[in-house]
């Protein structure tokens, strides 16, 4: 005779914690930027549109470049969070993103639409 599992009806409240495998970055090409001091300024908005979902993992700064690191499950539903943020902002021109497998060296690129290059960081 088969067992038959029993269904207790009870529910797991644990939370949900999918795995941050992805690390989404996001470029800001230094000559397209009136101040470099926008991303500090704006850090805690970034990370109020993103809730729970993702964290930001810091910034690092380059002689043409700016890139932010956010570590996610899902890189393209945060992207269009945290665009959500730039576009207010007027932020969205000389900004490119691309996202990685966490330790992964090859990127996807995501935005822009049609970008004809490879995405590099230093």
């Amino acid at each position: 005779m088969a067992s038959i599992a029993h269904f207790s009806g009870q529910r797991d409240n644990r939370a949900y914690n999918p795995p941050m495998d992805y690390q989404l970055v996001i470029k800001f090409w230094r000559k397209s930027l009136e101040d470099d001091n926008f991303l500090p300024a704006i850090e805690g908005e970034l990370q109020e549109a993103l809730g729970t979902s993702a964290a930001l993992d810091g910034h690092d700064v380059h002689a043409r470049e700016i890139n932010l690191f956010v570590v996610t499950p899902d890189p393209k539903h945060s992207f269009r969070r945290l665009k959500d943020v730039l576009e207010s902002r007027g932020i969205t021109q000389g900004v490119s993103a691309a996202y990685r497998l966490v330790g992964g060296a090859r990127f996807t690129s995501i935005w822009p639409l049609r970008t004809t290059r490879k995405f590099r960081i230093p």
